[in-house]
């Protein structure tokens, strides 16, 4: 039987949900399947557009890759506009020809509404929605002073955080008396302009822009209606969305009377045979501007294509949880207490810059809504109340009051329903997490990877955690901090002792804290503690015995037995020399050679004695231990900069040297890397590093936890245009932060993802001093880099040290005779099978 063919039009977020969700479901072998995406870019996340403007890419962005759609079969069309629907034929027609369907898909989103006023087309005014319109944002941005954008909610306080970001004088313009009209109240929306007007970002509300017209002191000149004018170089229209319903009001589709393409319970139009997801639908005269209710309508689709006759979109909550240029905003289900009865209960500190309303039912039993700005740590308790129906308690207003007023601990999991909505943006609700810990998930990474909960905005994730602990400790399994049998402390409480008490050697912590003679988990961690506290070598003689083998022999034992050497090659800057050494040291031990990607050589197939030889030949040409062996700084990668790159605007070599330089040898849960990009273009991927420099014409904005391991991670956008010495301290502080409270093992992503607050509490420890140990933080780092030393100068220089790389007795430089070799791409390499 020959397949039916589904059409798609529109690859946005919510149309690559769609497939995402149709493709592995039984439906899809019935099926071709064809996209086609008006934009000439696969699917990318419009959530963070904005971190566009902070050295994200398209391909940070991206919610798939070309190879997911070819895996999966589809035909994808992009940068090919459909043109029209023929609903009888069941045909669609684009530019390049017509195509047949037995089932289509519109996903067509929505579009930036640009009020009518006059002049509104001049150069310089422009939109805030896809990734060709932030490239004629940066474009027009050269030059310029100022810039404006018209509108002050969500859409409209991203797009001005965006054009502080290019380094613009940036300002807000509203028709209404307040930002964010539709969330916030008066007092809500008080609060947040004086918040970002701190910021530097200037607020006008109630102001109506009749024309724009040439300027005289800078490109453009808004009239208002109150005769008064403001003079920018830029203008960008966020003034809210219309939903992209052409096509389908062209077919003869039934439209609303305001537009958006309505759709029934099962988000089928008009025509049986024609489905509209997304921003472009009308579900009971309501458009859904949030990704979270577009992902519920696909997976709605997806379930009625696969005969699913439950299946039934039924509206959407559109509580949100927001920060906007730094501010906590939040806003639950009836902030404006439009239900009837309803009563409010507010609390305002204005000196502390919060201010809290709850809406509650005139029974005082149910939360019906509520609005958070400043501080958005009420937000998950007081939304789980608002979906669940949850009784308020009989003093409600302790859920909004600050815990040295009375107020009342967060909600704890157990008081959550089993239907209770944990991450909203993948319909993950408690019973779902409950099914995959039963299922075999045992932490919180795993329960992630299958539920996909706190994989979309990340706005769930302590809640997340707080409902994984608590129910595999319902279980019998116990969510434990220990190290490991030989310690009742967590490795941060273990560091802690170790700092404190001045413990210099494993001996002492164990018979003072711990019991036992110590395991493989242990041994090392508590040698990595020690060498962060104390810096002494790694060989030293309390330290050895506590080392695995790489530390060891402080080199990576590859899996013939021999050993791997790896320079320090700062920023990968080398002279032509050292290059030369590298070769006649590969050369003369016949070593197998390749670049890293971390800028360094790469030496393969030393034995244990050749270990110091060749250490002392390429110390004596300059070169130090790269630390490939230990958890530890390795590299600072590096583009070239402003030195040579047309388009670099800081020295990225400079900074990729000295940041190498300072971190080099310092002991870490687990391994870290840095890397610095002179510009946007970034090169040298600094988004997938630990640490992340990007270059900007006012300084280096700082990505932090971001790694590209087993389970990659872009990192978060941390601080904006840092001169080199508030990056080189900011540095300090994150660094030494991570160090000193991670847990075992714990790369730097994880550990963030794992702290109570995450990126945002990382914040307020290290930018605003939260914990007051930001000084104490910096000190620390200064003594590590005061008493650095290359263990490999120190080991070939002293006789005792050199021993212990002796593989026999009376043969000190007697090579391995066991192993076997083969030559291949004119190389020694081990040979995979005995002869």
């Amino acid at each position: 039987m020959s397949k039916k063919t589904l059409i798609v039009i529109g690859n946005g977020m919510v149309g690559h949900h769609f497939l995402e969700q149709f493709t592995v479901s039984p439906a899809a072998a019935d099926y071709d399947v064809i996209v086609f995406g008006e934009e000439k870019q696969l699917a990318y996340d419009r959530v963070h557009l904005s971190e566009y403007f902070g050295g994200s890419s398209h391909a940070d962005l991206a919610m798939g890759t070309l190879e997911w759609y070819t895996g999966q079969g589809i035909q994808l069309h992009l940068n090919e506009q459909v043109t029209g629907i023929d609903r009888e034929a069941r045909t669609v027609a684009t530019p390049r020809g017509s195509y047949q369907y037995d089932e289509l898909v519109l996903a067509t989103g929505s579009y930036p509404f640009v009020p009518p006023i006059t002049g509104n087309d001049r150069p310089h005014c422009l939109v805030y929605r896809t990734l060709d319109d932030l490239d004629a944002i940066r474009a027009s941005s050269k030059g310029a002073r100022t810039g404006v954008v018209v509108g002050g909610g969500l859409l409209g306080l991203e797009a001005a955080n965006a054009l502080k970001s290019l380094g613009l004088a940036a300002h807000v313009v509203e028709f209404a008396p307040r930002l964010m009209p539709v969330q916030l109240d008066a007092d809500g929306g008080a609060l947040l302009r004086s918040k970002i007007e701190e910021l530097g970002v200037q607020v006008h509300t109630e102001k109506a822009t009749t024309a724009i017209v040439e300027g005289e002191g800078a490109r453009l000149r808004m009239n208002f209606n109150d005769e008064s004018f403001l003079e920018t170089d830029l203008i960008v229209f966020s003034a809210g969305i219309r939903p992209q319903d052409a096509l389908a009001r062209a077919s003869g589709l039934e439209i609303g009377e305001r537009g958006g393409i309505v759709i029934d319970n099962r988000c089928t139009t008009s025509d049986p045979h024609v489905h509209a997801i997304g921003e472009c639908a009308l579900w009971e005269q309501k458009i859904f501007g949030l990704v979270a209710p577009g992902y519920t309508m696909a997976r709605t689709l997806s379930a009625s294509l696969n005969s699913d006759q439950e299946a039934a979109f039924i509206g959407a909550d559109m509580s949100t949880k927001l920060k906007l240029l730094g501010v906590d905003v939040g806003s639950i289900g009836d902030a404006h207490a439009q239900t009837p009865g309803a009563r409010n209960i507010r609390f305002n500190d204005e000196q502390a810059g919060h201010y809290r309303r709850m809406v509650i039912s005139e029974d005082g039993k149910t939360l019906l809504g509520a609005i958070l700005v400043g501080d958005n740590s009420h937000y998950d308790t007081l939304l789980q109340y608002a979906l669940n129906g949850i009784t308020l308690p009989e003093n409600p207003e302790t859920l909004i009051l600050p815990e040295s007023q009375g107020g009342a601990p967060a909600l704890g999991p157990d008081a959550l329903p089993e239907t209770a909505s944990i991450c909203s943006c993948h319909n993950v609700t408690k019973g779902d997490i409950c099914g995959a810990i039963d299922a075999g998930c045992s932490d919180l990474g795993s329960v992630k990877a299958e539920t996909k909960a706190s994989t979309g905005c990340g706005g769930c994730t302590a809640l997340l955690k707080n409902v994984v602990d608590n129910e595999l400790e319902k279980r019998g399994v116990e969510v434990s901090k220990d190290l490991c049998e030989h310690f009742p402390y967590s490795r941060q409480e273990l560091f802690h002792l170790v700092k404190v008490n001045g413990i210099r050697t494993f001996r002492t912590l164990i018979s003072q804290h711990g019991k036992g003679h110590g395991c493989d988990i242990c041994k090392p961690a508590v040698g990595s503690i020690l060498a962060t506290c104390w810096n002494e070598h790694i060989l030293a003689t309390d330290h050895v015995p506590l080392q695995d083998t790489n530390d060891t022999f402080m080199a990576n034992m590859q899996k013939n037995g021999t050993y791997s050497i790896v320079p320090r090659i700062p920023g990968g800057e080398i002279t032509p020399d050292k290059l030369i050494v590298l070769g006649e040291v590969a050369k003369e031990y016949d070593l197998y050679t390749k670049i890293t990607g971390g800028q360094r050589v790469d030496l393969f197939g030393a034995t244990l004695s050749q270990l110091p030889e060749i250490w002392e030949k390429l110390i004596t040409a300059g070169f130090e231990t790269g630390h490939a062996y230990g958890k530890s700084l390795r590299t600072v990668k590096s583009c070239v900069g402003n030195t040579w790159c047309r388009y670099g605007v800081q020295d990225s070599v400079g900074m990729a040297i000295r940041l190498e330089d300072r971190y080099k040898g310092l002991r870490a849960p687990h391994k870290v890397k840095m890397a610095v990009s002179g510009c946007t273009r970034e090169c040298a991927e600094a988004q997938s590093k630990d640490f992340g420099v990007i270059a900007t014409e006012n300084g280096w904005n700082l990505y932090v936890c971001g790694n590209g391991g087993m389970r990659p991670r872009h990192a978060d956008l941390f601080a904006t245009d840092l001169s080199d010495e508030e990056l080189i301290r900011t540095i300090d502080r994150v660094v030494m932060f991570y160090v000193r409270t991670a847990d075992r093992l714990q790369r730097t992503s994880v550990w963030m993802e794992n702290l109570e607050g995450g990126l945002e509490y990382l914040k307020q420890v290290v930018l605003e001093d939260r914990l007051g140990i930001g000084e104490e933080l910096e000190q620390h780092m200064e003594g590590l880099v005061g008493t650095y030393q290359c263990e490999w100068k120190t080991a070939v220089k002293d006789p005792e040290k050199r021993k212990r790389f002796r593989e026999f007795v009376n043969a000190p430089s007697q090579t391995d005779p066991v192993q076997e070799w083969t030559v291949e791409r004119g190389q020694r390499r081990p040979a995979l099978e005995s002869a």
